[in-house]
């Protein structure tokens, strides 16, 4: 070998620890992504179990304080907050996850400037129609919704301008990595405000009710989405240059549109069974059933965290074409929301009805509701993020139609069984519409990625 050789030859080629080294750094490298997805995860998954703490003990001192009768109120009018706080954005406030990755791969810093700024003013613009709409209606109705439920719905709609920026900053923090400004304000400061307002008012011999309740979330939401807007201003200043603005809002719309389709039907499908419970049963049912249905979303955290800490890591792969490392690292998602979840449901149908009689007495007879619900989370956990992948790599319409199956299969149920078997038979139909969502989302990543999402998809092969 002439000694130019060896100058030049690779360590790999000329020893076999030079091989063993190289194969670590390429394995590090490789793995470098998928270590920072799983840091992210993890510490979403930190944040998640406090917040989960909070909002649960919150819950429980609010039955107390309230009662069955102001607590099943307070749930209903809840609900639709969430429900209209999710949608009031159009879709916009869930896309930072995509244009964000977009925009920094294609070098396109005007335009990545212009959504950083504009896609929030959009969303509190579009969250203020959606208040003064929904106040209309509230007025419009009169005597035909109950003298109970006026207060606590006008509050309610005071925070909707504000709602949709709350979501569209944790979006951006996450599209970044930055999973403290994600995730603190809102599930942590949040709850922690909405507690010490109304501590603070029942030691000073207030009545806790459903409008309390609401103006404690009003004056939270405010506070903590303000402050949150100042840290990612700092944050952004650091990472974004300041100058020019291109602003694509009708490009922005059209692509969030498919993503509103999709979030509709999955928030009919996660709250269409408290609305029409309405319709049948009496708020202390509603109580009940939520009171279920909430000890539950202790597990349900589990799926945010892992899809906030990978949506733009599937929408970067897609955007490379690196079809390995997409199926690999759906896979790592799926085991990622698995595993946990089964633990945490195990854990609640050992310990469900002993936790449920913490809100109260009548509140253990939720404790079937709990069994019935699983099912259905397991189901969703078994097929990992799917939903958010189809999103990320511009299968939305597809997904919609998956959810649009299951939100019909769980409108039908609940106008079915409902009537008949009460809050149990609300389960029933939630937890059967879940399953069929998972097995429409698994059916769909398949035929568009060929890849199966599936915790056991080593029984159907390598993808």
């Amino acid at each position: 070998m002439a000694l130019s050789d060896i100058d030049n030859a690779s360590p790999a080629r000329s020893s076999p620890l030079g091989a063993l080294v190289a194969r670590l750094r390429g394995f590090r490298d490789s793995q470098s992504h998928l270590a920072l997805a799983q840091k992210v995860a993890g510490t979403a998954f930190i944040v998640r179990v406090a917040s989960a703490g909070l909002i649960y003990l919150s819950q429980i001192l609010f039955a107390r304080w309230m009662g069955t009768y102001e607590f099943g109120i307070y749930v209903y009018v809840w609900t639709w907050l969430l429900m209209l706080g999710a949608l009031a954005p159009l879709g916009l406030a869930y896309l930072p996850q995509r244009f964000i990755p977009e925009y920094t791969a294609r070098g396109d810093r005007d335009s990545l400037r212009g959504f950083l700024a504009g896609a929030r003013w959009v969303c509190f613009a579009l969250g203020t129609v959606a208040a003064v709409v929904g106040a209309g209606v509230v007025f419009g109705l009169g005597d035909r919704i109950a003298a109970p439920y006026v207060i606590p719905f006008l509050l309610a709609l005071a925070s909707l301008p504000i709602f949709p920026v709350s979501s569209a900053q944790e979006s951006i923090s996450n599209a970044y990595t930055w999973t403290s400004v994600a995730l603190i304000p809102g599930y942590i400061v949040r709850p922690i405000l909405i507690l010490a307002i109304l501590l603070g008012m029942h030691l000073s011999g207030f009545t806790i009710d459903a409008a309390a309740a609401m103006f404690a979330f009003l004056v939270a939401i405010w506070v903590t989405t303000l402050g949150q807007t100042l840290l990612l201003r700092r944050r952004l200043k650091q990472e974004v240059e300041p100058g020019p603005r291109r602003y694509a809002i009708p490009l922005w719309m059209r692509t969030a549109a498919p993503v509103l389709l999709i979030d509709g039907f999955f928030f009919l499908l996660t709250y269409v069974d408290v609305l029409l419970l309405k319709l049948f049963v009496g708020p202390e049912e509603i109580a009940q059933y939520y009171a279920a249905s909430k000890t539950l979303a202790l597990v349900a955290f589990i799926y945010f965290a892992v899809s906030s800490a990978c949506a733009h890591r599937f929408a970067e792969y897609h955007a490379q074409g690196d079809q390995t490392k997409l199926s690999d690292f759906v896979h790592t998602s799926t085991k990622m929301m698995f595993w946990p979840s089964l633990v945490m449901v195990g854990a609640l149908v050992v310990f469900g009805k002993y936790i449920l009689m913490l809100f109260g007495p009548g509140f253990e007879h939720g404790y079937p509701m709990i069994l019935v619900l699983a099912v259905g989370l397991m189901a969703r956990s078994s097929v990992g993020p799917a939903e958010r992948l189809l999103n990320m790599v511009g299968q939305q319409r597809i997904c919609a139609m998956a959810y649009a199956g299951a939100v019909v299969v769980n409108i039908g149920m609940l106008l079915l069984l409902v009537p008949h078997l009460g809050p149990i038979g609300a389960a029933i139909a939630t937890a059967s519409a879940v399953v069929v969502e998972s097995v429409l989302l698994v059916v769909a990543v398949k035929r568009k990625l060929g890849i199966t999402m599936f915790i056991g998809r080593g029984l159907f092969g390598r993808n």
